[in-house]
């Protein structure tokens, strides 16, 4: 008889990227590179827009959230997954596993709603150009980001509540390299059904919610820039809004890819473990890397610290 079906999960085992010593290593040295590149290249754009008087607008306040956000989300799963590729214990503790979870599904709500927020701030710079001083003032643009911190910290306390309230006993070994909803609820031997309506109905309604603006202002914003009649007023308009839009792209693009893919009879789910990486580390990394090519202003600042 299975141990787990008399006993009440205390640990949970993270699967790993590999158990090969020579596929471990390799990785373990990529993690490491990816990882130092997110740290520097966000780190890079906070100090430009905290050292530079002329990115002190509401857009670039924006920016250095995003920074911040590609800082911590990756920080709450690589230090642990680069323990576990150089280690044999894969295993995390009750509440650290509820702990990382929380902060995960935190930052990475508050980075959709920071997306949405973003979006409409493009949208009045391209389509108000005359009054968007009046309308993203410095205190509109720090209710906004105080409203979008919230939202992410609240949402994710009511998920993580929901799913470490149900009863694991089948079985500690989940099917992931981070602790994340969808393998967990797998461990319960408990009903998840509420648990899943409540990611399906509260969780989808907030994201799709969030989603439905950026949609809608980057409809508004293309609709503007059609009807510029200059090709220099297109593409001055058009360099407004590419990094975000690029951003926005990277980020749905890889989240749909991790998340929603069709059932199928040779799904792999070491294969869906490496496609998660898309998600959760590698985006992080392009990020900066988007906003200091396309950006000038940016580019300017950076060149200043680094006396270019």
């Amino acid at each position: 008889m299975d141990v787990y079906n008399l006993t009440t999960v205390t640990q949970f085992v993270l699967i790993g990227l590999s158990d090969l010593p020579e596929v471990r290593y390799p990785l373990f040295m990529a993690f490491i590179i990816i990882y130092q590149i997110t740290l520097l290249g966000n780190g890079a754009i906070l100090l430009a827009i905290v050292t530079g008087r002329k990115l002190h607008t509401p857009m670039y306040y924006l920016l250095a959230n995003l920074s911040l956000l590609d800082i911590s989300c990756p920080s709450t799963t690589v230090p642990k997954i680069l323990k576990n590729l150089l280690t044999e214990d894969h295993s995390i503790s009750f509440i650290g596993c509820a702990l990382q979870l929380y902060f995960l599904v935190a930052l990475t709500g508050t980075e959709v709603f920071l997306l949405a927020v973003m979006a409409y701030d493009r949208y009045v710079a391209i389509c108000f150009p005359l009054r968007y001083s009046l309308i993203m003032t410095t205190v509109r643009c720090v209710q906004m980001l105080v409203g979008t911190w919230a939202a992410g910290f609240l949402n994710s306390f009511i998920h993580t509540m929901s799913t470490f309230s149900l009863s694991f006993c089948k079985s500690n070994q989940v099917n992931q390299y981070y602790c994340d909803i969808p393998p967990l609820m797998a461990l319960s031997c408990s009903s998840t059904y509420m648990a899943k309506m409540l990611v399906f109905v509260e969780g989808g309604f907030l994201s799709f919610g969030a989603f439905l603006i950026t949609l809608i202002s980057y409809i508004y914003i293309v609709s503007t820039i059609l009807r510029i009649q200059s090709v220099e007023g297109k593409q001055k308009a058009f360099s407004i809004c590419a990094s975000h839009l690029l951003v926005v792209f990277l980020f749905y693009g890889t989240a749909i890819f991790t998340y929603i893919h069709p059932s199928s009879s040779q799904y792999s789910p070491a294969r869906d473990r490496l496609i998660s990486m898309l998600y959760a580390v590698i985006t992080p990394m392009l990020n900066p890397i988007i906003y200091s090519l396309r950006n000038t202003e940016v580019k300017g600042a950076l060149r200043k610290i680094l006396h270019l």
